[in-house]
């Protein structure tokens, strides 16, 4: 490899090298997420950053040209904004040729919150429409590192992660999904191609696109190729036989994005196909956009765990206003809907979008109190966790056992 290749950081699409951010920009890593102003993040500056595409409309029309089907919500809003290669996933669909989703979670905790849901619904919306496998990876492993998790610990939240994404309600024979430890030691294929990947990415490489340290484990500085491995569909021969030509379309929140890109890079080196990626904006803290919801901090998100009368309390007393200081001035002058915590996640869960607009303009214009927004907030997220809870208690053992057992999905390659 020439000295060139050495410190390519990413692929052609993409001219940054860096997570460490000069303090006036918004951090984005994998690990972390702080916005450099009340507003939130910058996504637009974000693109640009990244080297990723925006998701404009002329791509949403040809996807609902292509596929007859209307548009979800959640790209409709800007939840989902940003791109690489989608389009050569849409010609790939036009063309009837095959493609697969792959999606993950990093387990940190013993419940989702509602924040971690928001890939998942646009996964299995995504393989509903395109009916194509789906594979979703928990890293376990990746928890243990970043996370000094003991690893029994670990991967007893992957299970309990595990649980609470397939009460999403994915397709059984379309669908595998896996931890790190435990299948790591089912499927040399999947060491293989990590390995693979290690042998072409260099620790200058990694340093540059992660920041790791000299004082980063080396557990760490290897660990982005187990996360890339999955991109390659080589990696499921129980899966897709002997194929090494079938991409894979990667909906996932925007800081995860580091990782493929460094894949990304490695793919035409081992003669493997790009994955292509779709991000998701960040599902802010209720205390406000500066950061993203946080799995280890119980009152900066709303869990999949929690009872209708938590819900109700922890947005009454977190949920961060953009409401007027009092109700004279808020009824003169009326609510920021950008900065309010309680509309921002209505944009997330609340269906209807003729609803959600009346409410922007009722609240924008002080007909609609604080409380008011959050009482609306407070029932659709009761709902959305109660239906949950009741899937997931559906779940048996065996069924869960099924999803994780490496077998042939409905398709034939």
């Amino acid at each position: 490899m020439s000295s060139i290749e050495e410190t390519k950081l990413q692929d052609e699409e993409s001219n940054t090298s860096e997570l460490s951010k000069k303090k006036e920009e918004d951090e984005v890593t994998p690990w972390n997420v702080v916005a450099s102003s009340d507003s939130g993040i910058d996504y637009d500056k974000l693109i640009s950053r990244f080297g990723c595409s925006k998701i404009d409309q002329q791509l949403i029309e040809r996807f609902e040209r292509l596929t007859n089907r209307k548009i979800h919500y959640l790209f409709k809003r800007g939840i989902f904004f940003s791109h690489r290669d989608f389009n050569r996933i849409l010609d790939l669909y036009e063309q009837g040729k095959p493609f697969y989703l792959y999606t993950g979670r990093g387990p940190s905790s013993t419940a989702l919150h509602i924040g971690h849901l928001v890939p998942f619904i646009i996964t299995k919306w995504l393989q509903e429409v395109f009916n194509v496998p789906l594979i979703i990876q928990l890293t376990d492993d990746e928890k243990f590192l970043w996370k000094d998790l003991d690893a029994n610990k670990a991967k007893q939240m992957a299970i309990e992660n595990i649980k609470d994404i397939l009460a999403v309600g994915f397709d059984i024979k379309k669908t595998f999904i896996f931890s790190d430890f435990k299948f790591m030691g089912q499927n040399s294929a999947f060491y293989e191609n990590v390995i693979r990947i290690q042998n072409k990415v260099t620790f200058n490489q990694v340093k540059g696109i992660f920041g790791f340290g000299d004082s980063d484990s080396i557990g760490k500085i290897a660990f982005p190729a187990v996360q890339a491995a999955p991109s390659f569909c080589s990696t499921f021969p129980f899966i897709f036989k002997d194929r090494k030509d079938i991409p894979c379309l990667i909906p996932c929140a925007i800081d995860q994005d580091p990782y493929f890109r460094m894949t990304r890079d490695v793919a035409p080196r081992l003669n493997f196909q790009k994955p292509a990626l779709i991000h998701s904006v960040f599902s802010p803290a209720l205390q406000g956009a500066v950061t993203k919801m946080s799995a280890s901090d119980q009152n900066t998100s709303i869990f999949l765990t929690d009872k209708p009368n938590e819900i109700k309390n922890k947005i009454n007393r977190h949920a961060f206003s953009g409401g007027g200081a009092t109700l004279e001035e808020h009824r003169e002058k009326g609510g920021n809907c950008d900065v309010d915590v309680s509309y921002q996640y209505l944009r997330f869960f609340l269906e209807d979008s003729d609803r959600l607009e009346q409410i922007r303009q009722d609240y924008s214009s002080g007909k609609m109190l604080t409380g008011e927004l959050k009482k609306e907030l407070i029932g659709i997220l009761q709902k959305i966790v109660e239906e949950h809870k009741q899937r997931r208690a559906d779940l048996s053992d065996e069924i869960v056992n099924e999803f994780m057992t490496p077998r042939k999905l409905d398709f034939d390659y």
